[in-house]
């Protein structure tokens, strides 16, 4: 069966009654929101707009949303990707996790553009999806595997791919994940939900149906134009031989690598745990994402024989110089446990940072130290299962320092553990994280990437930094709702003409004095053609930037109906008063008020960091509901 662009339906399932229904898309909300992300958002919020702030993550009202994009079944470069949106255990706002596994492919090939997961199952499940609708199983045979474990005993036909989670998930662990194949919905405890849900797996029974571009011509050439622009880019050639973790020697070279709990910038032992070194280390080789150009993904022989998935740059330094081991052997092998218990390996890695220098300092007693990798391993274990000292680590940074005191070294923004970039080598990496909805995420505007790795400006100013911050969230914005992969970015805006031949000393200058100009120089129009190939739908070059506009805003209304204030959009005090490191480069804090309030003018935001309605209303072109403090 023949799908030509979306199909334009969800699959509705009620876990607690196990029936199911189809959800339509209008093709208003296809046009405004693109899919993906974005349309994951609207649908949770014209599902729960009038009970926002009453919904508990780990309730059966939360709703649990798989969603496509318009690209996936395409075979458009790095479309294998998927979005699991819901409410955070971690932060109590909304998050969105994106994968890379074979999952979304199927359940869009099945015919369904997602998956709505409502009510909690009275037993554990496992739920089998086909073109047909959904059916329910006991899982009480998979209750306390893992993974892989879980993932082997589901025995999939090449027609089929699963969701899964481990024993994180079913132990309600706030940062555990969702598996799909080797890759994983990794950030905000969605795994929990799932668990929550006492849904063990999802398997669908996809390929059933073929996705067909409305102009499948139109289509094909913007593909191969931009298959190429992101191939010949420098850091998709970077990534591609030596993984993420090539950002490990940017890292030491730039002062963003974490150390000592992002104590420090910099540590010479570092280098130990690099993309290179591991590439050498371990004969790595591919393992990617379907459809994937960039071919990050890599695997190695490890010394004690067993092949493995190499760890991403933010595993690398979350349990490499963040804890102070320099055994990459270790790092890898920790990467499998938590991939297989099922949790997010930043917020673990940041939570047992935290737990080594809330010891060092007597705010909490732990058998945790850094340079010591004995406990570690047992550690995560115990987290898992909600064991010993686990038990609550698995709650994350900022629910610990509010029962022990160190806040000030609880490397969190919004509850969600930050990434393993130091922004006091990276201002806008600093807004980013500050403002960013989902809270300490990398992946909000990534000015680290701009500022540190392709020197595109200036890192230690505020100039020009709130207009990128909010040019790069409407992008990433976009981007995840077509559900294409955010590494494609470097090739697509950097690729054209006057990004690649104009001198670093003349973008430096005109990226801080003449932003909204230099962005202008970049060309983003193969992601609204694709979009209109696909889909049919006309979406300009400005259009697809303002679809990103309306989704950000959106999630930042929710929020704010959630709980959410301006007060959240900060940095730890690690950040913004502790000077001094390691760091033999420029050392300096992070000046976020300055950049916060200029990112508000811009935004059209009120000093309470809501959206005024009358902006919004026009952007979704309806009216929203009241936000809980609008009248105040």
């Amino acid at each position: 069966m023949k799908v030509k662009g979306a199909a334009g339906k969800y699959l509705y399932v009620d876990l607690t009654g196990r029936t199911w229904k189809e959800y339509p898309i209008q093709e208003r909300d296809q046009r405004l929101y693109l899919g993906g992300k974005g349309l994951a958002i609207k649908i949770y919020y014209d599902l729960l707009r009038e009970r926002l702030k009453d919904i508990p993550p780990l309730g059966p009202e939360n709703l649990l949303i798989i969603s496509t994009g318009v690209l996936l079944g395409t075979k458009a470069p790095c479309s294998a990707r998927f979005e699991v949106l819901t409410k955070s255990p971690l932060t109590n706002l909304l998050v969105g996790s994106s994968c890379g596994g074979p999952f979304g492919e199927g359940l869009r090939t099945a015919g369904w553009d997602g998956l709505i997961l409502s009510g909690k199952s009275r037993e554990l499940l496992l739920l089998r999806v086909s073109s047909d609708g959904a059916s329910f199983e006991s899982a009480s045979k998979l209750k306390g595997l893992g993974t892989e474990a879980t993932q082997e005993n589901l025995q999939l036909g090449k027609d089929e791919a699963s969701l899964c989670i481990g024993p994180a998930g079913e132990n309600l662990v706030h940062y555990a994940n969702i598996r799909s194949g080797h890759r994983f919905a990794g950030r905000g405890g969605v795994g929990a939900v799932m668990g929550a849900k006492n849904l063990k797996a999802v398997v669908v029974k996809g390929w059933s149906h073929t996705i067909e571009p409305v102009d499948p011509e139109g289509f094909s050439r913007i593909s191969t134009k931009t298959r190429k622009m992101i191939q010949r880019n420098p850091i998709s050639k970077a990534y591609k031989a030596y993984g993420t973790s090539a950002n490990v020697r940017y890292g030491m070279k730039a002062g963003f690598s974490p150390v000592h709990n992002f104590r420090d910038r910099y540590h010479p032992e570092t280098k130990k745990t690099s993309g290179e070194y591991m590439a050498d280390r371990y004969s790595s080789r591919f393992s990617t994402c379907r459809h994937c150009v960039i071919l990050c993904g890599h695997k190695g022989q490890f010394p004690d024989g067993k092949t493995r998935q190499l760890p991403e740059y933010e595993t690398v330094g979350m349990f490499g110089s963040n804890i102070e081991n320099f055994d990459s052997d270790l790092i890898g092998a920790w990467n499998e446990e938590m991939n297989d218990l099922g949790m997010d390996t930043i917020s673990a890695g940041g939570s047992i940072a935290w737990a080594m220098e809330a010891a060092e300092k007597g705010f909490r007693p732990s058998s945790l130290r850094f340079g010591d990798t004995r406990k570690i391993s047992g550690m995560l274990r115990e987290i898992a299962f909600r064991q010993g000292e686990g038990y609550e680590l698995a709650e994350g940074t900022r629910v610990l320092s509010e029962k022990y005191g160190g806040r000030e070294f609880a490397i969190q923004v919004k509850g969600l553990e930050c990434a393993a970039y130091d922004p006091r080598s990276s201002w806008g990496q600093g807004l980013s994280y500050a403002v960013y909805n989902k809270g300490g995420c990398h992946l909000g505007s990534y000015l680290v990437g701009l500022e540190q790795i392709l020197k595109y400006m200036p890192p230690h100013t505020t100039l020009g930094k709130a207009s990128w911050a909010i040019f790069c969230e409407n992008l990433y914005a976009a981007i995840n709702s077509l559900q294409i992969c955010q590494f494609t970015s470097y090739g697509i805006l950097t690729e054209p003409l006057i990004p690649r031949r104009v001198p670093r000393w003349v973008l430096r200058v005109l990226t801080i004095l003449t932003p909204r100009i230099s962005q202008q120089l970049m060309d983003w129009t193969p992601l609204n053609r694709m979009f209109s190939t696909v889909t049919g739908i006309k979406l300009s070059k400005n259009g697809l930037l303002r679809a990103g506009e309306r989704i950000t805003k959106l999630e930042r209304w929710i929020n704010l109906c959630m709980s959410e204030t301006a007060a959240d959009d900060s940095l730890p005090a690690r950040f913004t008063e502790e000077k001094k490191t390691r760091f033999p480069g420029r050392n300096t804090t992070v000046p976020i008020r300055t950049m916060v309030k200029k990112y508000y003018r811009l935004r059209k935001y009120n000093p309470a960091g809501l959206p005024q309605r009358e902006d919004l209303e026009r952007l979704m072109e309806e009216a929203p509901c009241p936000a809980p403090f609008e009248s105040e």
